[in-house]
């Protein structure tokens, strides 16, 4: 085998080797059925006041999920916040499940309602605002609480 050639099959392994780790293959994914759940249940929401369904921002998940994990690293809510290009987030700190995240925090963040002062329903506000069309929702299981993103776009 010629060096040229010995070259041309490494780069071409190379490839594929770059190819399958760069893949954006979620079927590993032990989060997935929890994001669909999220989403869905924002959703919910959305749909009692007659506001159209956020999209599933599929892209940005594992990037949502290194956002819930430095800010549990760090104790901080919102503290890596911006840094997978959302406009907006939400955030579910130390709860004790991914079910009590999808069933009780998303509910709570809901019953904040309508109002002023922003402070107080803000994140109402982000889930229920049309000026978000997706919603990449993030995990970070620390061993003895969950933490959680919601990154609105």
């Amino acid at each position: 085998m010629t060096l040229q050639k010995k070259i041309s099959n490494l780069s071409f392994l190379g490839f594929i080797l770059i190819f399958f780790a760069c893949s954006n293959d979620k079927s590993d994914d032990i989060y997935a059925e929890a994001r669909v759940d999220c989403v869905d249940r924002i959703n919910e929401f959305r749909a009692t006041e007659d506001l159209p369904p956020l999209k599933r921002w599929s892209d940005k998940e594992s990037c949502a999920d290194g956002e819930a994990k430095s800010d549990s690293i760090s104790g901080i809510a919102h503290g890596a916040f911006g840094t997978c290009d959302e406009y907006a987030q939400n955030e579910c700190p130390g709860w004790g499940s991914v079910d009590d995240i999808i069933s009780g925090c998303i509910q709570m963040m809901w019953d904040e309602g309508p109002g002023e002062p922003y402070s107080e329903h803000g994140h109402y506000i982000n889930m229920s605002s049309t000026s978000y069309t997706k919603v990449a929702c993030g995990f970070y299981d620390t061993g003895s609480e969950v933490w959680s993103v919601m990154n609105f776009r």
